[in-house]
């Protein structure tokens, strides 16, 4: 029998939403009770031929809808498309009738983080874009409290709709101590959320 676990799953283009979703997927291993499984989703290729590889070359494995179905709690993330979640992350999530229709999701927590090239690049506006297809899906969202410090004190990214990093115009900008911090929280806060939700179920 496959133990609970939270699925992290993201889009990166150039690896700053990736090292983010590593971050997210630190602080939800620190929850005990509750395996972390990193996926993220192919590219939309505009050539109708193209057919991408079932293992990507790098990073983590091509996420499946069983994957999905299947978790305790979900961390979803993407970098910004003109203040939207980037399309691969929406070509993925438009699949996910079948799992809407059986309410496969519903009662489950998640939350949702992002990474842009500018400190204005939309991160607010991507971020909730992500939670809308969720919130259909009858998730709980789980977002930053401020009695997270960093989220008071930061100066590049980090908002209450969840964790965001500024990597620069040429994604060369580290993720800053707040931004890292704030990810891991994210990560901490919905497996702990999904923790308590399994031994609810339990006692019940």
């Amino acid at each position: 029998m496959t133990s609970p676990y939270i699925l992290v799953l993201y889009y990166s283009r150039h690896g700053a939403t990736r090292q983010m979703a590593q971050l997210v997927a630190r602080g939800a291993a620190q929850v005990e009770g509750l395996d972390v499984r990193l996926r993220t989703v192919p590219p939309v290729s505009p050539t109708c031929e193209a057919v991408e590889k079932t293992i990507p070359d790098e990073g983590a494995p091509y996420v499946t809808l069983d994957d999905l179905k299947n978790c305790a709690g979900l961390a979803l993330g993407s970098p910004t498309r003109f203040g939207n979640m980037a399309a691969p992350v929406k070509y993925f999530l438009d699949t996910t009738s079948g799992i809407w229709l059986k309410g496969d999701l519903v009662d489950k927590p998640a939350c949702v983080f992002t990474s842009t090239s500018s400190m204005h690049g939309g991160q607010e506006s991507t971020l909730l874009s992500m939670i809308n297809p969720l919130l259909h899906h009858g998730m709980i969202i789980v977002g930053l409290p401020y009695t997270e410090s960093s989220l008071n004190n930061t100066c590049t990214g980090g908002t209450p709709y969840g964790p965001s990093h500024v990597a620069g115009m040429d994604n060369s900008q580290p993720i800053s101590e707040d931004e890292g911090i704030l990810a891991k929280a994210m990560g901490q806060r919905v497996a702990y959320i999904a923790q308590r939700m399994l031994q609810g179920e339990a006692c019940g």
